[in-house]
């Protein structure tokens, strides 16, 4: 394995780890029912994404995430 020729210094290091945080996700409100849901998701209330039902509301009850035709 590689070695480190020298220490990496504490300011350094903090400079790396500026992008590595815990982010609060963006939140919506959906445009069929009204609930809260993240930006680019399926809504988890009704199945709904951008006006259009992407999930049936059967497959919804069963936790399945793709369309059945």
């Amino acid at each position: 394995m590689a070695h480190p020729k020298r220490k990496t210094s504490k300011t350094r290091r903090d400079k790396r780890r500026t992008h590595l945080k815990a982010q609060v996700p963006q939140l919506t409100n959906c445009s069929n029912c009204g609930e809260a849901h993240e930006y680019h998701t399926v809504c988890p209330a009704c199945g709904y994404y951008r006006g259009q039902e992407a999930v049936t509301e059967n497959s919804l009850a069963l936790g399945e995430t793709e369309k059945e035709d």
